[in-house]
């Protein structure tokens, strides 16, 4: 890595023969780290840490910007076309449901007025029905009533005729009863006549 220069050049130069060895100790097992402690916590490798650190924030801010921000605006504007085209579908259908509703009430509203109409038609042809068989059965009872009455003068009639007979009949035999013989029939008739008269 790029900080293991910063901690050659800390190290405090030894004799010639010493620095050899040391250089081949420090290449063959690396550096020491025994003696400075955590290397991101060494304030002597903060510039480089931070020119690292302004590297990967800028390449990560361009990744960003370049990669990640342009997806998630092309997924936000699907999503915002998306329910501006549901948003619109909901208030069209909106508008057929309220239209189909609006022509329900109509329809449902002429049937009404129809039923009344073929009701009232109903009950207007049941009552012209009905006054018709009135008029015909009144008419049928008043050709009932003339033809009984013309029976019953008739029978009258003829009752009276025999009632006149039996009057004479009748008062011939009461006037024999009375007068112990036979009486004029003649003048009987006569008389009976005269008071039915």
């Amino acid at each position: 890595m790029f900080v293991t220069p910063g901690y050659a050049e800390e190290a405090a130069p030894a004799a010639a023969g010493t620095q050899a060895v040391e250089g081949q100790a420090h290449s063959e097992a690396g550096p020491d780290h025994s003696s400075s402690g955590f290397p991101p916590f060494d304030s002597s490798t903060f510039p480089s840490q931070l020119l690292w650190l302004a590297i990967t924030f800028g390449l990560f801010y361009l990744f960003l910007k370049k990669a990640v921000l342009p997806r998630i605006g092309s997924i936000l504007e699907v999503r915002r076309d998306r329910i501006a085209q549901d948003l619109d579908q909901a208030a069209r259908m909106k508008e057929e449901a309220d239209a189909a509703v609006a022509a329900y009430e109509q329809e449902l509203a002429e049937a009404r007025n129809k039923a009344n109409a073929i009701g009232q038609d109903a009950r207007d042809n049941a009552k012209a029905e009905a006054e018709a068989a009135r008029k015909e059965v009144e008419a049928g009872l008043e050709t009932k009533l003339a033809e009984a009455e013309g029976r019953i003068a008739s029978i009258k009639a003829a009752a009276m005729k025999e009632v006149g007979s039996i009057a004479e009949d009748t008062a011939v035999a009461i006037v024999e009863q009375l007068v112990g013989g036979k009486g004029d029939k003649a003048a009987i008739a006569a008389a009976v006549k005269a008071a039915r008269g």
